[in-house]
């Protein structure tokens, strides 16, 4: 019998322990993402030098004045069209969490993915990660990009980002759209579950990154060899993508996720919000989704039948297209 609060698949093993532990090679985590994502792989698209690579819209590196430098995915979308902001989960980036929906929401928004601090090639700081600055990173982000108020997507940990960021950047916002995710994560996992789960996960990226962020000379020789060669495959990518996070700041990120709590001013939202909630989700909850709905006044609920892992799913990108219409809709 698991131990109250962690959180267990079949066979007792703890959520994320079972796609990244240790000893894990590049060809066994190149399996054990294919099992997690599931359904068709994105096709690959021959680029104008003559490679192959994962479709995935281009990206950039932002300089954030003061802060660093972040990077962010774009799709332009029509002309004139809004802006969604989406915000990847804990361990993930904008790549990886975001692109089956890519496409869908595409042809009707401008659509930003950028990666959060500590993920990805998101803003590397010395300082200890705090959700508020990874929402005041996106401020910035936005301000430098003259995007106007958008509308802020965010899943699991890219919940609370989005949600700081509409309490500390208003004028920013006009409009929130939740997945997975919840306004107290230390209620929704317990906070010693919620730990062990991310610890046990970072564990195995740690050793399948030969201690990429421990050894800072041996890293930076390992990172030139993984990127010589060129991802020719989504899954390949996939793992590469695994490879850049900074490990440090991946545990301050999740010790900064168990911590969070915005049951003190949820209530205080004024943007329209739609909220798409994973029904058989056994990392956040679904009551725990639906409390985060029936908080803010006025928040729609779009259902999604599927678990944590939802947005890996070939189903995922119209519930989040439905979402983010309906707020446009109500924030025009």
């Amino acid at each position: 019998m698991p131990a109250k609060g962690v959180l267990t698949e079949r066979g007792g093993r703890p959520h994320g322990a079972d796609l990244i532990d240790a000893h894990v090679t590049d060809a066994a985590l190149t399996e054990r993402l294919r099992r997690a994502l599931g359904g068709a792989m994105p096709g690959a698209i021959k680029d104008p030098d003559g490679d192959w690579r994962p479709f995935m819209p281009v990206g950039r590196r932002v300089l954030l004045p003061g802060r660093g430098t972040t990077f962010v995915r774009e799709v332009q979308g029509p002309p004139g069209a809004p802006t969604v902001v989406l915000l990847h989960g804990f361990m993930a980036s904008g790549g990886l969490n975001w692109f089956r929906a890519f496409e869908e929401l595409g042809r009707e928004f401008h659509v930003l993915a950028p990666d959060l601090r500590g993920h990805a090639r998101g803003l590397r700081s010395r300082r200890h990660v705090r959700l508020a600055d990874c929402a005041d990173d996106l401020a910035v982000m936005l301000d430098q990009l003259g995007t106007g108020p958008v509308i802020a997507a965010g899943y699991s940990m890219g919940g609370p980002v989005a949600q700081l960021l509409w309490r500390r950047h208003p004028e920013r916002v006009n409009g929130l759209v939740f997945c997975a995710t919840s306004s107290r994560l230390q209620d929704t996992y317990g906070t010693e579950g919620l730990t062990d789960l991310y610890l046990a996960a970072l564990s195995g990226v740690a050793r399948t990154t030969d201690q990429l962020a421990a050894i800072p000379a041996a890293g930076a020789r390992l990172l030139r060899r993984a990127r010589a060669h060129r991802p020719a495959s989504f899954l390949e990518w996939a793992v590469a993508e695994f490879r850049r996070h900074d490990v440090r700041m991946l545990v301050e990120s999740a010790r900064t996720s168990a911590r969070f709590d915005s049951s003190g001013w949820i209530r205080e939202v004024d943007v329209p919000t739609s909220v798409v909630m994973t029904t058989r989700d056994r990392m956040v909850r679904p009551d725990a989704q639906e409390q985060l709905a029936a908080a803010i006044y006025g928040a729609e609920v779009i259902e999604l039948n599927a678990g944590h892992m939802a947005c890996a799913r070939p189903s995922f990108a119209q519930p989040m297209l439905e979402a983010c219409r309906d707020v446009s809709r109500r924030a025009s």
